[in-house]
């Protein structure tokens, strides 16, 4: 307890300070993320493989994250139909996890707690833009993607009109919640 009181304390005093950069407690940390069709919705979680932040006059200016797609998983499916769904999401036809088994995003700046960020998902970059919020040094927001964007078009209207129910959203959510640990001082 009194180790943990002591490593809060040095985080705040490098919050406090003009700049530091500090590691993401990947422990304490988590990606949820949400997609839906026609006939329903699916979520699931994705592990961080690492993190950190850079911190300006006591706000994050920004930021490196990796996620572990090969180890992403399903919560509202089980069994056979989970093994189906999480084979599907790693083949081609969306995240090709054997080509890109990572996925990453760098945040360029942050202004007014919203981020500009590159996210890169299966070799493929692209811009996005989503609010940070920080509550009792937890960081937490939704990032929101143009699947599409990143060559995953499989049941698409865009791309196939004559779809009908089979027809998946283009849009995914990524709800992220992280705590940090202090790294060093610059």
């Amino acid at each position: 307890m009194k180790l943990k009181m002591i490593q809060m304390m040095t985080l705040l005093a490098l919050v406090v300070s003009s700049a530091f950069a500090a590691d993401v407690d990947l422990k304490n940390s988590s990606l949820t993320w949400r997609g839906s069709k026609v006939t329903g919705k699916h979520h699931g979680k994705v592990p961080l493989k690492s993190g950190s932040v850079e911190f300006k006059n006591g706000k994050i200016a920004s930021g490196n994250f990796v996620a572990d797609l090969s180890a992403f998983t399903i919560e509202d499916l089980k069994g056979e139909w989970a093994g189906k769904f999480i084979k599907h999401m790693k083949s081609e036809d969306f995240f090709e996890v054997s080509k890109y088994p990572t996925a990453k995003l760098k945040i360029k700046s942050v202004k007014k707690n919203k981020a500009i960020a590159d996210l890169t998902v299966k070799g493929k970059t692209n811009e996005v833009k989503f609010d940070i919020k920080e509550t009792k040094g937890v960081y937490s927001g939704v990032l929101k993607f143009d699947r599409t964007k990143f060559d995953m078009i499989y049941g698409s209207k865009n791309f196939f009109k004559s779809i009908g129910d089979k027809a998946i959203d283009n849009e995914v959510k990524v709800e992220f919640s992280f705590k940090l640990i202090a790294k060093k001082d610059k």
